[in-house]
């Protein structure tokens, strides 16, 4: 019997199958031109397995989030390819890069970014009103994920009366509204301090295995690292190890 995972609604929905969920060949990324450019990435290669949580670690300037970036088609490339879930982004039109990334990635950034008039309930449930899933089944799952962050408590709480680390489990419970296939996060635990951040990297490992969801997130924490299937380190552009 395969394993199953929640998906909106409260219905279980079958894991993944075995497989690479992102397959990144030869990605370059240059911002400007002549003796001022900056050469971001030089030629990245990587694939990242279903199923597994794999981070990106290097220094400020290495390249990380311009990975990030472009693997959540927010930004392309000058060259290579990236195929996320077996489609390859060069060949999307806007609207379906906009559809992707409403409906098949989650986003965690490091400034959490919720919406500071909305409760922790109406924050989560934001990437639902979009997609127009109906009040009901909404609500359902908007219940489930808080319960799965362990903030079913807070739902009527707004940001501003959360700590770092509750507003943080927020947007991972709103990255995972609309059932995505892959979860982005860029630096998640930045401002957070150090027993906070592991509490949270070690939710975002939970959440991979009991929603079977994907996970790729750039971190320079080694505590944090250690939690990781794999690690892959960036140096000016380059990948450099693989771990």
């Amino acid at each position: 019997m395969s394993e199953q995972s929640i998906g909106q609604g409260g219905t279980a929905v079958a894991q993944a199958p075995a497989g690479d969920m992102v397959v990144v060949e030869d990605l370059r990324r240059t911002y400007g031109s002549g003796e001022t450019a900056v050469h971001a990435l030089r030629g990245v290669s990587f694939t990242v397995p279903r199923g597994e949580l794999v981070a990106l670690k290097g220094r400020s300037g290495s390249g990380k989030t311009t990975v990030l970036n472009l693997v959540g088609g927010l930004d392309s490339p000058d060259g290579g390819r990236i195929t996320l879930d077996g489609t390859d982004l060069a060949g999307l039109a806007d609207d379906d890069l906009l559809a992707l990334r409403r409906d098949r990635i989650g986003f965690v950034f490091q400034s959490f970014g919720l919406i500071p008039i909305l409760t922790a309930a109406e924050n989560v449930g934001v990437p639902m009103r979009l997609r127009k899933v109906p009040a009901r089944a909404r609500d359902e799952r908007v219940d489930l994920l808080l319960s799965l962050v362990g903030l079913s408590d807070h739902a009527n709480q707004r940001p501003g009366e959360l700590s770092g680390g509750q507003q943080q489990r927020v947007a991972i419970a709103r990255a995972l509204a609309n059932s995505p296939v892959l979860i982005i996060a860029d630096e998640p635990t930045g401002q957070l301090d150090a027993d906070t951040g592991l509490a949270v990297m070690d939710l975002l490992r939970a959440v991979v295995r009991s929603e079977g969801v994907t996970a790729l997130v750039a971190t320079h924490d080694t505590q944090l690292l250690a939690l990781a299937d794999r690690v892959l380190e960036l140096r000016d552009g380059r990948i450099v190890t693989d771990e």
